[in-house]
């Protein structure tokens, strides 16, 4: 069993509960997920199955789209709703709908994020959420994330009161922490905020109306279709260029060998090889010797 499963993630659990549990599902122990969702997250989580985890770090690296609820006025130790309140603003405000769409506006381009102490991101060969958790304050590397597009959802022409949430579409490319965009949200604002609620609506080229809950699975086991659920490694692949080869090509790139770059690596970083449109190879520029390419993931075809 071989593919990407899009699995719908429900609230409560860990990513790796999902995978612990899909493993029994699905009767293997090939089974990985692409990229950590909080528990109190709930949204798409495609999982590679069989060789489909060779490509894993191509899902986790994608564009991701969520919908998100922020809320002004208290901002918290985890910059979303389960952490304690650290700041907090009791007084009457009052936002007019273009106000919150001008903040919006300015994150949307490459903007710089500082992962929150709640979270994986490792510092020293630890976990930030480790010394967090016992309340030990480190320096945390600052990093480059790309925000798309962030759209207002929430219908209100004026936002009042002393607690005011509103709720917004992100699409935004890899590592970026969106309960920590909601605080920035916050700040051009001029109050503290956190990121009340969070759905993960597409992660790569998979979206949440093509998911399976781990109960319809399990229900779709039981009448012998699984395989149904299944997307093709090559779903995973879309960004990149296909290039389906005859027999000669078809050999040398079967036993992994340098070729003389394809045209195509001029303006693709990656390249898929097809043989009757299944992908057998992923090459990249060779990393040494100018005017080649290389082989970086290599996939089984059934002849």
């Amino acid at each position: 069993m071989h593919g990407i499963l899009p699995l719908w993630k429900e609230k409560g659990m860990t990513s790796h509960d999902c995978v612990f549990k899909l493993r029994k599902i699905l009767g293997t122990k090939k089974v990985g997920h692409t990229g950590t969702l909080d528990p109190s997250v709930e949204g798409v989580l495609p999982i590679c199955v069989g060789h489909a985890t060779r490509i894993a770090e191509y899902i986790t690296d994608s564009g991701k789209e969520y919908i998100a609820v922020v809320s002004i006025g208290a901002s918290t130790e985890t910059e979303d709703a389960d952490g304690e309140i650290v700041e907090s603003d009791d007084t009457h405000k009052s936002f007019s709908r273009e106000d919150i769409e001008s903040a919006l506006k300015q994150l949307t381009r490459e903007i710089t994020q500082i992962p929150p102490m709640y979270s994986a991101v490792k510092v020293n060969g630890k976990r930030l959420y480790e010394y967090a958790r016992k309340g030990i304050e480190v320096e945390r590397p600052t990093r480059k994330v790309m925000i798309y597009e962030i759209e207002l959802l929430s219908e209100e022409l004026t936002f009042e009161g002393s607690d005011i949430q509103f709720k917004i579409r992100v699409k935004c490319g890899k590592g970026t922490y969106i309960r920590t965009l909601a605080v920035q949200i916050g700040e051009l604002l001029g109050y503290p905020a956190h990121m009340a609620s969070l759905v993960r609506t597409m992660s790569g080229s998979y979206v949440q109306e093509e998911c399976f809950t781990l109960a319809e699975l399990e229900s779709v086991k039981s009448e012998g279709n699984l395989q149904t659920c299944l997307r093709p490694v090559e779903t995973a692949l879309k960004e990149f260029p296909f290039i389906e080869v005859d027999e000669e090509i078809y050999v040398k790139i079967k036993n992994g060998q340098v070729l003389p770059a394809h045209s195509e690596l001029e303006i693709a970083s990656k390249l898929v090889f097809t043989k009757n449109a299944r992908a057998l190879a992923v090459y990249i520029k060779h990393p040494t010797k100018t005017g080649l390419m290389k082989p970086e993931k290599m996939f089984p075809i059934e002849e």
